[in-house]
């Protein structure tokens, strides 16, 4: 069932302050929880299962931490969900076999597919469309005061 947990939107906060407040350098967990306020045991898991799916890179190192996979553009606010999904190992009521008529035939049904239509928007978003929206909201980015362009 989809439901906004902690979880994910720790992970969805977590991949968007990689995105929008990325110098040069990785972005660190602990700047993360210093910006956003996750509890640390919530973002590490978050951070590690978004690496293993391919949405984040992981760099070693004491000037590691983390970076996107791939451009802003090419990762949705879907593919962040479907990874906590799977985190979170929940079972789906809606895949249940038993129940009333109504429940099994009418309701459980009519959540699945307002699920699929919450996941065809979620992946119409991509962390760019959430980085502009940071920016048209005045939060400034960290990333962008440490760049140095010098030569």
């Amino acid at each position: 069932m989809l439901r906004l947990s902690k979880k994910t939107l720790f992970a969805i906060e977590a991949v968007l302050d990689i995105a929008y407040h990325a110098g040069a350098e990785p972005v660190q967990s602990r700047e993360i929880t210093r910006r956003q306020g996750i509890p640390r045991r919530y973002l590490e898991q978050a951070l590690q299962n978004l690496v293993r799916h391919g949405v984040l890179v992981g760099v070693r190192g004491s000037r590691g931490g983390y970076r996107l996979a791939r451009e802003r553009r090419r990762i949705s606010v879907g593919d962040i969900v479907r990874v906590v999904r799977q985190m979170e190992n929940r079972d789906d009521i809606t895949q249940d076999t038993g129940g009333s008529p109504l429940g099994v035939k009418v309701v459980r049904p009519l959540w699945s597919e307002m699920q699929d239509e919450i996941m065809i928007r979620l992946d119409s978003l991509n962390i760019d469309d959430l980085c502009v929206r940071a920016d048209e909201a005045g939060i400034d980015s960290e990333g962008r005061t440490r760049l140095d362009f010098s030569i």
